[in-house]
C-alpha cells in the first residue's frame, strides 16, 4: 500500500491499527475530518456505482468493539487538543491550508445508522467532542433511510449537524445511481420529516453512467424534489458534486465544472443554497 499523503485524493479510511478511527481532507468540509466507520464490515444498504470502497476484498467484523472505538478517537482528539497533530504521520503531509479539524464525521464504508451500536456510539463519540474538541461540530453523513426508526432519530440529538444524500429526482434515476431497491418515497418522506424538525444539509452526487447522464428533466425533478422539502422545513444548504476518487463501476464518469456550475444555478434560482464543491 503506498503511503498516506492527506490530500483530496486519498480518502482511505485506514490510520494506522485502528479499525473505526480515521481521518481525510474534505473537500466539501473544507479541511480536515476524523472520519467514525460503523462499517469496518463494507456492508451498506446501498450499492452506488460511483461509491469509491473497495467491496471486492473482504472487510472486518460487523460488530463494533465501542471500547476500542472510544480509545482510538480519544487518542486522536487528544493529539489536537494538545497541538501535536500536525508533528504526527500522517497529519504532517497535509497542506497548510487544510490543517485545521473541521467536523468529526460519522461516514466510513456504509450506511453509518444501520449498526445496532449506532446511538450507543453515537452518545460516545458525542461525549469525548464535548470534552476534548468542543468547537469542531460533530456531523452524520447519511443515506437517510433509516431515520425513520425510533432508535435512530433518538440518536440524532448527539449531532450538531445532518448530511443527506439525495442523488435524484426521479425514482428511475435513484434507483440507478444508488443501486438500491429501496423506495424513494420512503428516503423523501424520512427527508421531509427531518427537515421539519431540523435544518438539514443535502449532498448531490451527480455523474454519467455509461452513455447516460442526469438531463435537464431529471435536474428539474430533483429541484423540486428540495422545494418539496423545503417547504416542510429548513434545507440549508445544498452541495453539488461529482466524482474525484476512483469509482466501484468503470461505467461512471465525472460530470464537467459547467455541468455542475448549471445544476446548482438551477437550484439557486429556486430559492436553494447550493454550492459546488
Amino acid at each position: 500500500m503506498t503511503p498516506r499523503r492527506l490530500d483530496f485524493a486519498d480518502h482511505r479510511r485506514d490510520l494506522g491499527e485502528n479499525q473505526y478511527i480515521y481521518a481525510v481532507v474534505s473537500r466539501r468540509a473544507g479541511g480536515l475530518s476524523i472520519g467514525v466507520n460503523l462499517n469496518p464490515d463494507k456492508v451498506c444498504n446501498f450499492d452506488c456505482p460511483y461509491c469509491q470502497v473497495d467491496r471486492t476484498t473482504p472487510g472486518g467484523s460487523a460488530r463494533i468493539d465501542l471500547v476500542r472505538l472510544e480509545s482510538e478517537l480519544r487518542h486522536l482528539l487528544t493529539l489536537v487538543a494538545s497541538g501535536q497533530l500536525w508533528d504526527t504521520a500522517p497529519f504532517d503531509t497535509a497542506a497548510a491550508e487544510h490543517r485545521a479539524v473541521v467536523d468529526i464525521a460519522f461516514a466510513g464504508d456504509g450506511e453509518p445508522t444501520s449498526p445496532p451500536e449506532f446511538p450507543a456510539a453515537a452518545a460516545l463519540v458525542r461525549a469525548l467532542r464535548d470534552e476534548l474538541a468542543p468547537t469542531v461540530p460533530l456531523r452524520l453523513l447519511t443515506n437517510a433511510t433509516l431515520v425513520h426508526r425510533s432508535a435512530v432519530r433518538a440518536a440524532l440529538a448527539s449531532f450538531d449537524d445532518l448530511w443527506c444524500k439525495l442523488d435524484a429526482g426521479t425514482d428511475a434515476w435513484f434507483h440507478r445511481v444508488d443501486g438500491t431497491r429501496f423506495p424513494f418515497n420512503r428516503v423523501l418522506r424520512n427527508l421531509r420529516e427531518l427537515a421539519a424538525e431540523r435544518p438539514i444539509v443535502i449532498q448531490a452526487m451527480f455523474c454519467s453512467l455509461g452513455e447516460d447522464r442526469p438531463g435537464a428533466e431529471e435536474i428539474a425533478a430533483w429541484v423540486g424534489r428540495l422545494r418539496h422539502i423545503g417547504r416542510h422545513g429548513t434545507i440549508s444548504e445544498v452541495q453539488v458534486y461529482t466524482v474525484a476518487r476512483k469509482p466501484a463501476s468503470s461505467s461512471v464518469g465525472a460530470l464537467s465544472a459547467q455541468e455542475l456550475d448549471s445544476i446548482a444555478t438551477t437550484a439557486r434560482a429556486a430559492g436553494l443554497n447550493a454550492r459546488v464543491s
